[in-house]
């Protein structure tokens, strides 16, 4: 007999149940499966079915891309750690704000999404405190994960920077999304993005390291 609890069913998943578990649409979850990104089939009612192995799956490889700024820092005993997500493609970008976050907010955790559908389920999972977003992403456009994100109650608290490539002017199509959120344009990011991530942290940055005399 299948068990009460769907955690521990061996059953597999319906759309819905896989859209609630990972914090997607039903249909960014219907992609996936066309993607194979999960297995899926058909009842002979037309229902779509999901393996829980492939979902179980998904989640351990999107877990292991996810990398603390320093894994030994930012524990407080009953407290946890404060998060940041940052959903952004290029490594060098990605790389640039883990050594921004690094030196500047060492008790932060930060963990990194490199395609929005990727992105959204993380921070379904990981309700960050603060959401890094580029505009421009593969897998669905930065312009709908941010309205996205801004519209879903789920992340209500989590405070919300764009960081992008494209200058004032290339930004016109995106404005029904950027409208009141803070935007780095990736060139300042090493001025700019420190005093922005520590507002919306309510942190103050560590000083830079003195030079070796």
């Amino acid at each position: 007999m299948a068990s009460d609890d769907p955690s521990i069913s061996s059953e597999p998943y319906t759309t819905i149940e896989v859209a609630s578990l990972l914090g997607l649409a039903v249909r960014s979850v219907q992609l996936m499966v066309d993607r194979g990104e999960l297995d899926a089939w058909k009842t002979p009612g037309g229902h779509r079915r999901i393996s829980r192995a492939s979902v179980e799956r998904w989640l351990a490889e999107r877990r292991g891309g996810a990398r603390p700024a320093d894994a030994g820092a930012g524990r407080t005993a009953g407290k946890r750690a404060q998060r940041v997500l940052l959903i952004e493609d290029s490594v060098h970008f990605q790389n640039l704000v883990r050594l921004l976050v690094g030196q500047k907010f060492p008790q932060v955790e930060l963990h990194v999404a490199d395609e929005g559908f990727v992105g959204l389920a993380m921070a379904g999972q990981l309700q960050p405190d603060v959401l890094i977003v580029d505009i421009l992403l593969p897998g669905i456009d930065g312009a709908t994960l941010i309205t996205s994100l801004r519209s879903h109650p789920q992340f209500r608290q989590s405070r919300l920077i764009v960081i992008t490539s494209l200058d004032e002017s290339q930004r016109e199509p995106y404005a029904f999304a950027l409208a009141g959120v803070p935007v780095v344009h990736k060139p300042n990011l090493v001025a700019e993005l420190p005093s922005l991530l520590a507002e919306a942290l309510g942190a103050t940055p560590a000083p830079a390291p003195s030079p070796a005399p």
